[in-house]
């Protein structure tokens, strides 16, 4: 019988450069949490008929939820990029016409 060779892959090393979360997104997060708390407090309101456990809540939970929170998972900034720079030497300044 012939020998069956295995390959072992290589471990990956894990990439540690930068978070996967910015600023902004941190902010977009808390601001969904806020309005979790709000929409929470809104709907522990005593009138159980009144405005704010049958409308203002249910918009500031779903708004929390269903919004802000996978925005701020999801949100990624654009990098704009730079356009290529041409060396100096290869731009030569327009000759004047010749009458």
């Amino acid at each position: 019988m012939a020998k069956v060779e295995t390959k072992v892959a290589p471990k990956r090393k894990p990439i540690l450069e930068s978070l996967p979360f910015n600023k902004t997104n941190y902010r977009i997060l808390g601001a969904g949490l806020l309005s979790i708390v709000l929409g929470y407090i809104a709907l522990a309101q005593p009138p159980w008929n009144g405005v704010m456990p049958l409308y203002v809540a249910p918009i500031l939970l779903v708004l929390g939820y269903c919004v802000l929170i996978p925005l701020g998972i999801l949100y990624h900034k654009k990098e704009v990029l730079a356009p290529p720079q041409v060396p100096a030497a290869s731009q030569q300044p327009a000759s004047p016409a010749k009458s």
